[in-house]
């Protein structure tokens, strides 16, 4: 059976798609920072034209908003600096304590239910002394250890972090013309629709980009204020922290839990500690799940708050920790794709 021109050039544009879909695979390793590099300079790219439409010159514009990302991404990690400096000597003089407390009180209770705890404070004493009462020399001696057994997986994180920002100063600096460039690729008679459809991708993107940091700030707000009225001294840096984790699904929530739930622990040496992070926590979770994502990113991007959860549910079930963190972006794209193909369909001699 003889194809047509459109099939033939369908089925050529397939195979181009499957062959990049292979080597992305077999190279994956090797493209790591530069598909990283290529988000993020997706991202940075409005501001760097914002600055150079101020008549700021492109290649300062560049240097200024990755100075600044870089400085927020460290702002970012600083923020766990005072809880860990704070925690740790707490947790090392309170940990036997609190041992002996779930031997006395929660250890009957779960033996109730079948469930057989029994800690030993003297062990756990040994382990404190070894562990957590380090000096920095033997941390230092440990971390050069490690480094010497696993050299290959440091010595391509340390290639990865430096090479990111150089990829990304590159990419940003000529943004434009890659972008003219791959325009060109397109042939002239379907340039037009082309064109108009990643127009429409790019507003829905940004689109999103815009919601989640509405669903960032607000989580960062709420588990600050949360856990402020609840009585935590940290309740500032841990609720910022996990506001603007949750961006990376799973993860983020989860070291905020943890972080939270340490604090309680050592803070109030009792089970309120832990009734008030499952409280705050419990209901920032609803909050976000059936609330702020819905309605700020949600509702950008065209989709309905039943759509969301579905694809969070959907992609997360078949790709894992990976789909969930693409769920939306791609969901926001092939909304796109729907809504044109349903254009065509209802414009076409079927409805004539």
């Amino acid at each position: 059976m003889m194809l047509s021109k459109s099939q033939r050039i369908a089925l050529a544009w397939a195979g181009v798609a499957a062959l990049a879909a292979l080597l992305l695979w077999l190279l994956s390793p090797v493209l790591a920072p530069f598909v990283a590099a290529l988000v993020l300079a997706y991202a940075l790219a409005p501001a760097v034209q914002a600055l150079a439409a101020r008549r700021v010159p492109r290649i300062v514009a560049v240097l200024l908003v990755e100075v600044l990302f870089i400085v927020a991404l460290l702002a970012l990690v600083l923020l766990v600096l005072p809880i860990l400096n704070r925690e740790i000597p707490a947790l090392r003089e309170q940990l036997p304590a609190l041992a002996k407390v779930a031997n006395d009180k929660l250890a009957p209770w779960l033996a109730q239910w079948g469930i057989p705890l029994q800690l030993d404070p003297a062990n756990i004493r040994t382990f404190v002394l070894k562990y957590l009462d380090a000096n920095l020399e033997e941390w230092l001696a440990t971390a050069l250890s490690s480094a010497r057994i696993g050299g290959s997986f440091l010595l391509a994180l340390i290639g990865n972090a430096v090479l990111l920002p150089v990829v990304l100063f590159y990419l940003l600096n000529d943004w434009p013309v890659l972008m003219a460039r791959l325009a060109s690729l397109v042939p002239p008679s379907v340039r037009g629709s082309v064109n108009g459809f990643l127009a429409e991708c790019d507003a829905t993107l940004g689109q999103y980009l815009r919601g989640q940091l509405l669903v960032m700030g607000a989580l960062a707000l709420f588990y600050s204020v949360g856990l402020s009225l609840a009585g935590f001294d940290l309740a500032l840096p841990i609720g910022v922290f996990t506001g603007l984790a949750v961006f990376i699904p799973y993860i983020g929530f989860g070291l905020g839990l943890l972080l939270a739930l340490l604090a309680g622990l050592l803070q109030f040496a009792s089970l309120y500690g832990i009734v008030a992070v499952a409280v705050v926590f419990g209901i920032g979770q609803l909050l976000e799940g059936f609330v702020l994502t819905p309605r700020f990113v949600g509702e950008r991007i065209g989709m309905s708050p039943l759509m969301v959860i579905f694809a969070l549910l959907a992609f997360g079930h078949l790709f894992g920790f990976v789909g969930v963190l693409i769920a939306l972006p791609l969901s926001a794209l092939a909304a796109v794709a729907l809504r044109r193909l349903h254009g065509a369909y209802l414009g076409s001699a079927l409805f004539r």
